[in-house]
């Protein structure tokens, strides 16, 4: 068997096979041999691989999906569940904000409880920014049938999309000339809103008939090996690159 999920990945890439074993530290033997004779190269190697390549290590080697190891780092990035998202301390969000020193990256409809309820939430990202942090926010076309159906299924009707305009009213100033924060309007389902913060993801499912405050929070931490964070951050991915560039 060959492993053509490998070599695909690599070509998409733009790399070649020296290329990319340069990139990962390897002999180009050692990775011919991953992809013709199907070998398994070790976890460390496998997580570094999907990095570069920008896929899962589940996607280029799928037997490990039944990997006790692999179940066991999953269960691992739980930390912590919470009943809803008010039950998080705004020292915690503080926190998380203040300290992230690679990437910030939010998905949410309009995330109005970020800059109604944390202290100058505005001026904590330029700053995060500011120090090199790569900023990603995620947030609603107001005028989409996206935000439009959500604020019907949550019963607050036009007041979705108008939540929406507020928050990109709020984001304006840092959209103008701040350098690392980029933004973009979706018109996705959003499925749950994202919160990441370098290696620590805050997952908020959505349900239907209820505001997404009112649902709970999963706190997940990234482990090497684990399937959590990489699973929901491959979503945040593929709705930062349907959408638009945002405006103010």
């Amino acid at each position: 068997m060959t492993n053509e999920r490998l070599r695909a990945a690599i070509t998409d890439a733009g790399f070649s096979l020296q290329e990319f074993s340069d990139q990962l530290g390897v002999d180009p033997k050692t990775v011919e041999r991953w992809i013709t004779k199907d070998r398994m190269p070790y976890l460390s190697h496998r997580m570094n691989a999907a990095r570069i390549v920008g896929k899962t290590p589940g996607y280029l080697w799928p037997s490990t999906e039944a990997d006790p190891r692999t179940k066991s780092a999953t269960r691992a990035e739980l930390v912590d569940v919470y009943p809803s998202r008010g039950a998080l301390p705004i020292s915690m969000w503080e926190e998380l904000i203040d300290t992230a020193t690679e990437a910030i990256d939010i998905l949410a409809f309009a995330g109005s409880f970020l800059h109604d309820g944390i202290p100058e939430f505005g001026e904590r990202i330029e700053t995060r920014a500011a120090a090199g942090v790569r900023i990603r926010l995620l947030f609603g076309d107001p005028d989409s049938r996206a935000v439009e159906l959500r604020g019907k299924e949550e019963g607050i009707g036009d007041l979705m999309a108008a939540r929406c305009r507020l928050t990109w009213n709020y984001l304006a100033p840092l959209l103008d000339g701040v350098a690392g924060i980029q933004a973009r309007q979706h018109d996705s389902t959003v499925y749950a809103s994202l919160f990441r913060f370098d290696n620590t993801l805050l997952v908020n499912p959505h349900a239907l008939g209820a505001p997404a405050g009112h649902s709970p929070i999963l706190h997940l931490q990234r482990i090497a090996g684990g399937k959590l964070f990489d699973h929901y951050l491959e979503s945040f991915d593929r709705t930062w690159h349907s959408s638009s560039p945002g405006t103010g």
